[in-house]
């Protein structure tokens, strides 16, 4: 007969178990894949996604994600609305944490002047972006 304890201890090690190797993230991350792109073979369309992740595991890069350059641009787009080149720290700040990037330069270069620019807040949410597309354990 199993104790509360047990059960406790099960319910645990089991949720240890998919932290750690992501296995949340990667049903989210197969799930919103197959909402936005709605594939007519859902099946092969994962197993598709999947290849993609083991290669850029082994590679390190061209992990898949819904956001590409062009979402990137159009967020910064949204926040420089005059074309001025450049958005406020806050705003840096704020948009990567919209788009889902967890880890990124609170300070980047020109933080100091209130002025990131695209080619800055580029750089911090691709790295950002693979970084959450990864979904498997840093090794």
């Amino acid at each position: 007969m199993s104790t509360a304890g047990d059960v406790n201890s099960r319910d645990g090690e089991a949720r240890q178990y998919l932290e750690s190797h992501r296995v949340l993230e990667l049903f989210n991350n197969l799930t919103s894949q197959l909402i936005y792109n709605r594939p007519e073979e859902p099946k092969n369309f994962m197993i598709d996604v999947l290849e993609k992740l083991q290669k850029a595991k082994m590679t390190k890069m061209d992990f898949p994600c819904l956001f590409d350059d062009t979402n990137i641009q159009s967020v910064f787009g949204m926040l420089d609305p005059t074309n001025r080149g450049c958005i406020t720290a806050q705003q840096y700040s704020a948009a990567l944490t919209t788009l889902g990037v967890k880890n990124f330069d609170e300070s980047p270069e020109g933080s100091s002047d209130d002025r990131i620019t695209f080619e800055t807040f580029l750089k911090e949410a691709r790295k950002g972006l693979s970084e959450a597309s990864a979904t498997f354990e840093n090794s």
